[in-house]
């Protein structure tokens, strides 16, 4: 499989330069289900989240291609931080588009790098539709955050990771978005240990990607507002993950804002971990089905703390 060499490649690319996450045993989720949970934590990744990956990928494939076009994307979040952290570390100039309304703070964590950022727009829809155009318009490349085989690549890096340590768990749990985390894991993983369980993970009001699949075709779904943000907002309708996580995905979840909330608090209690909301929902996804787990060894990926102080101090004060 083509992208099954890539995810090697990547892992090769860019091991040295991002971190390898703790895998903890979770005493209170273990006890919880009655079996062995662990936890992926790239939550302590270098930037928050998991994305430093499939960004930093993407861009020293770009490097050893030899291309010399300016690499654009459009991020609210996560991806743009990696994606910025990615152009920083390689000394390369890189843009990344942001709507005007973007969170302060994650703008000043943008800023921190050497990219430059140019705002257009109110909503991350409209960003990205005009970031494509300008760079279709000015022959640049086009960073997506899911829809390209080198970004699903960088993310299938922590599926080898898993698998160092536990060569063939029950389960591996990961929220899925535009679904690049569990489409690059999920292709490594079902490789090397083609009985472990694949579980994608979405918020209930943010479900586009397990609508499509359970349909069978591109479903267009309303999102409504979630604690999520990492993962909120539907998929390409062409997007080479959608085919992959039905291939892929063996089942969905869905959580809702409540069970969100109270997952964050409850990784705050036994773990004294900062989650953001996306990461939130894995977890969540046992904790709502603690049966489906038990005498089993499942590890669930954490995959981000990038959460605003917003929406934090509505989670801690609800």
């Amino acid at each position: 499989m083509e992208l099954l060499k890539k995810i090697k490649q990547a892992y090769k690319r860019i091991r040295d330069d991002v971190f390898q996450t703790p895998l903890i045993y979770s005493n209170w989720l273990s006890d919880y289900c009655n079996g062995d949970v662990y936890l992926k934590l790239e939550s302590e990744q270098i930037t928050g989240s998991f994305k430093a990956r499939g960004s930093l990928n993407k861009l020293k494939w770009i490097q050893e291609q030899n291309l010399t076009s300016l690499p654009v994307t459009a991020s609210t979040g996560n991806h743009g931080l990696g994606f910025a952290r990615a152009c920083d570390l390689l000394g390369i100039k890189g843009k990344v588009f942001l709507p005007h309304n973007a969170v302060s703070s994650k703008v000043e964590s943008i800023r921190a790098f050497d990219v430059e950022i140019q705002f257009h727009g109110d909503d991350p829809y409209t960003t990205e539709t005009y970031a494509r155009k300008t760079a279709e318009d000015n022959g640049w490349i086009y960073v997506s955050p899911y829809n390209d085989q080198q970004i699903i690549a960088g993310q299938g890096t922590i599926g080898i990771e898993i698998l160092n340590t536990i060569p063939n768990p029950d389960n591996i749990l990961a929220t899925v978005g535009g679904g690049g985390l569990i489409s690059g894991i999920g292709t490594y993983v079902k490789e090397q240990s083609p009985y472990s369980n694949i579980i994608g993970c979405q918020p209930e009001n943010s479900p586009e990607m397990s609508m499509s699949v359970r349909a069978g075709k591109y479903r267009e779904v309303e999102s409504k507002p979630t604690l999520s943000d990492g993962s909120a907002g539907g998929f390409e309708r062409d997007s080479i993950t959608f085919e992959l996580c039905q291939k892929l995905v063996d089942n969905f979840i869905l959580i809702s804002e409540d069970e969100i909330a109270d997952t964050i608090r409850s990784m705050i209690k036994h773990h004294s971990k900062l989650v953001e909301g996306s990461a939130g929902v894995a977890i969540a996804s046992l904790l709502k089905y603690p049966d489906q787990f038990a005498d089993q060894t499942t590890v669930i990926v954490v995959c981000g703390a990038n959460i605003s102080q917003d929406k934090l101090q509505s989670v801690l004060c609800d």
